[in-house]
């Protein structure tokens, strides 16, 4: 499972400059180009860490950090980046709620090793899947859903959450009922799962009776489409 990060910054040279280097290092990688298209990208994908320009447009890099701290986001790290060298400078962004603070220019290796000491020790608040606004924490027992929680049974939460692990693959209802019921499958109806992913789907989906996140694959059983 990829952690998810997202660069914001308004500068497009250094923002696929980062972008690429992250994701040759296995990261997934969201961008915004200013704050308040930032506060959409996390809405929406919910990453584990933030690397923040402080100089944006429409709402600056501070703002946006306080709002990310408010959201009660404790378990999303963020490393500023700033062309604000000065030691009270810094001492400002970590007192704010940055948790690494890098001054512009630099090294984007240098970036990638700050990453990878961030998350060596935040990465564990940090256990998510999350496709297009939907997202669950299999650690916390929490589903959001576009940053709204949902209150989903036991058996709802462990088929999403079984779903969301295996995205675009088929699964018939004999996988699931062995993955829901794994003592007692062979007493439990082909229909309780159908059941439960109509209740499922009456809380994850637009349309319900028009789904487009779980979708029957007819003769064969569901699939969780993530595009």
């Amino acid at each position: 499972m990829k952690q998810t990060i997202l660069v914001v910054e308004d500068d497009k040279m250094i923002r696929n400059l980062v972008r690429i280097y992250l994701e040759k290092s296995g990261y997934d990688v969201v961008v915004a180009s200013d704050g308040e298209e930032a506060k959409q990208v996390f809405l929406t994908y919910h990453p584990c860490l933030i690397i923040l320009d402080l100089m944006l447009p429409k709402l600056s890099g501070e703002e946006f950090c306080m709002w990310v701290r408010e959201q009660e986001r404790n378990e999303v790290s963020i490393i500023m980046l700033s062309a604000k060298a000065r030691v009270e400078d810094k001492i400002t962004g970590l007192k704010m709620g940055a948790d690494d603070y890098l001054t512009k220019p630099f090294d984007p290796e240098e970036l990638i090793a700050h990453v990878e000491a961030v998350l060596r020790r935040t990465g564990q608040f940090c256990q998510k899947v999350t496709y297009r606004g939907l997202c669950i924490k299999p650690r916390k027992g929490e589903v959001l859903l576009y940053d709204k929680p949902l209150h989903l049974t036991k058996h709802e939460f462990n088929l999403l959450y079984h779903f969301m692990e295996h995205p675009n693959v088929v699964l018939s209802r004999e996988d699931l009922l062995r993955q829901l019921y794994p003592y007692d499958d062979k007493f439990v109806l082909d229909r309780t799962i159908d059941a439960h992913i109509k209740k499922l789907r009456e809380k994850i989906e637009e349309q319900p009776s028009s789904p487009k996140r779980i979708i029957t694959v007819r003769g064969m059983g569901y699939k969780f489409v993530n595009e």
